[in-house]
């Protein structure tokens, strides 16, 4: 992806979405722009019109912390937008350097990792990266996310959520869910600019789903560490969970999460029939090299 392009295209929609009133401004007039103009931004942010059109024009190289946070607070950014565009200046900086290519080890999760989401037996845990690869769960997340395992999606949670039909089914709040996905990937693309298998990613979605084109080009970000979410499983129906999402100190760019229901809850009931479905015959993907595939069929 094209640093000064990505730079470009997130600071004019979010300058885009800012009336003069939100930001304390008059407005009125003849005004050829959506939300803010470049003038005022740079009024905003206590810097000269010719430099903040510079950097809008997506020259962030060299641009001091002291001026990302004027150019942030004039923006009213939240934290995931505030840090996606440090993200974004950080990646200019470093644009002219070429790290060597190195062949992707394939990853394996811990012996240690993998018996604590084993000891998670009252809700769907699981271990992502940051392009929403599902690498490694419990018994209960297996039986969770078993249509996400074994379909279009491959193991991956947006490419499920925009290749596979059924995720209009999984999530009742599609839109949403959808949402979330896009913005959790186009964070993913400022934190690590260079990941070709995130580009990889991205462009297959592009080319194969106009909802994904879409919601790409509005450039939201957001941060994943907690909330509720609807499912609707379809060997128990609906789920109401609430999920706590933990970076992995031990493994940079990981994040384990972790779904539960209320106790006493309908939720509740349903996780429980789906753990004993589980146990009595769910189908169970196991991790291998890397990935979680499907078992082989066994007979009589």
């Amino acid at each position: 992806m094209d640093n000064r392009t990505e730079v470009r295209d997130f600071l004019t929609t979010r300058r885009a979405r800012i009336t003069p009133e939100q930001a304390g401004l008059i407005g009125g007039g003849n005004r050829r722009v959506a939300g803010l103009r470049r003038s005022e931004v740079a009024m905003l942010a206590d810097v000269s019109i010719e430099y903040y059109s510079k950097i809008e024009r997506g020259n962030l190289a060299g641009v001091s912390g002291s001026v990302l946070e004027s150019i942030s607070r004039a923006l009213q950014l939240d934290d995931a937008e505030h840090e996606h565009l440090f993200d974004l200046a950080r990646a200019a900086s470093e644009s002219g350097v070429v790290a060597p290519q190195r062949k992707p080890k394939a990853w394996h999760p811990r012996e240690g990792l993998q018996l604590a989401l084993d000891a998670i037996t009252a809700g769907p845990a699981f271990v992502r990266n940051g392009r929403m690869d599902i690498l490694a769960t419990n018994a209960l997340g297996r039986a969770f996310y078993d249509w996400v395992l074994d379909g279009p999606g491959r193991g991956n949670l947006a490419r499920f959520n925009f290749l596979d039909t059924r995720s209009t089914e999984f999530y009742p709040d599609w839109d949403a869910a959808a949402d979330v996905s896009v913005a959790i990937l186009r964070t993913e693309a400022g934190r690590t600019p260079r990941d070709k298998h995130l580009h990889d990613l991205i462009g297959e979605l592009s080319t194969l789903s106009e909802d994904f084109r879409a919601r790409w080009g509005a450039h939201n970000v957001r941060r994943h560490g907690s909330g509720t979410k609807n499912f609707r499983h379809h060997v128990v129906g609906d789920l109401t969970l609430t999920y706590e999402g933990l970076e992995l100190t031990a493994e940079p760019g990981l994040s384990l999460l972790i779904y539960t229901a209320e106790p006493g809850s309908p939720s509740a009931e349903n996780l429980a029939l789906l753990a004993s479905w589980q146990a009595t015959g769910g189908r169970q993907p196991t991790v291998r090299d890397g990935a979680i595939e499907k078992p082989k069929e066994r007979h009589a």
